[in-house]
């Protein structure tokens, strides 16, 4: 009898048993049909953007830069750049070039966001480089902005000046006024070095330390003057000429008027 009876309960388990399989294969199937889809959407999305920039630098860069991006003598190579670099250059102004000149000049942008970025990411498959950061790089909410006004002072001002409002360079070049740009601006600046600018490695100037620069410059930006005027903040050569305009005028004026009196 107990054998009769275990031969009864095998096809019960044995129709359980196909029962979860079914549904496991088909969890895994449904998990794999899900997945797939999106990464081949996000491939997609990828090669389009990089196809779109691609148009884009042929139409409007390759003139300077050369059809491959090997560049010319109008223009550097592209090749390494990385996707930084040229968000940098692009959502400044400073590319494309309106005329040769010494150093580009910042200006309103020339193309919009996207096609920002679908240039950023045709460069940055033609070689690897830095990339564009990432929310997460330029959040300086939590940094020190007394440490990032000495890691100024030891390795921006020179060429910044003290309060980030720019200052003259050798051979008709200069350091642009920090006033307007954005944290991530700054930072692809720190990264990739543009035109006089020196690059700011991780080695050399590590992330954290980034970030407190950022929110010192940002300090600067918003600081208020409650001592009087700033004068651009330009230190004694701006004090200087108010000296001597306006005090020194002043003077003068009482001496004129004291002679006249005295006639």
């Amino acid at each position: 009898m107990k054998f009769l009876a275990a031969r009864r309960r095998q096809p019960v388990v044995a129709l359980a048993m196909l029962f979860f399989a079914l549904v496991a294969v088909g969890g895994v199937y449904a998990a794999v049909g899900t997945v797939r889809p999106a990464e081949a959407a996000g491939a997609a999305r990828s090669q389009t953007q990089v196809e779109m920039g691609k148009q884009l630098y042929l139409e409007g860069c390759s003139s300077c830069h050369s059809l491959q991006a090997q560049g010319s003598t109008n223009g550097p190579t592209l090749i390494g750049v990385g996707a930084a670099a040229v968000d940098f250059q692009v959502a400044t102004g400073r590319m494309p070039l309106a005329a040769p000149g010494v150093q580009a000049a910042a200006g309103p942008p020339q193309y919009n966001k996207e096609e920002t970025a679908a240039l950023a990411a045709y460069v940055s498959s033609l070689a690897p480089g830095p990339a564009i950061p990432n929310a997460e790089q330029v959040d300086f909410g939590s940094a020190d902005i007394a440490e990032g006004g000495v890691l100024f002072r030891v390795n921006c001002q020179q060429c910044h000046q003290a309060a980030g409002q720019g200052g003259a360079l050798t051979q008709g070049k200069y350091a642009p006024s920090l006033m307007n740009a954005t944290p991530t601006q700054m930072y692809e600046a720190m990264i990739t070095g543009p035109q006089s600018m020196p690059v700011f490695s991780d080695s050399t100037l590590p992330e954290e330390d980034k970030k407190a620069i950022i929110a010192y410059v940002d300090y600067l930006q918003t600081a208020a003057d409650p001592g009087g005027l700033s004068l651009g903040r330009l230190g004694p050569v701006t004090e200087g000429l108010f000296l001597w305009t306006a005090v020194f005028g002043a003077l003068i004026a009482v001496a004129v008027w004291i002679g006249i009196k005295a006639r």
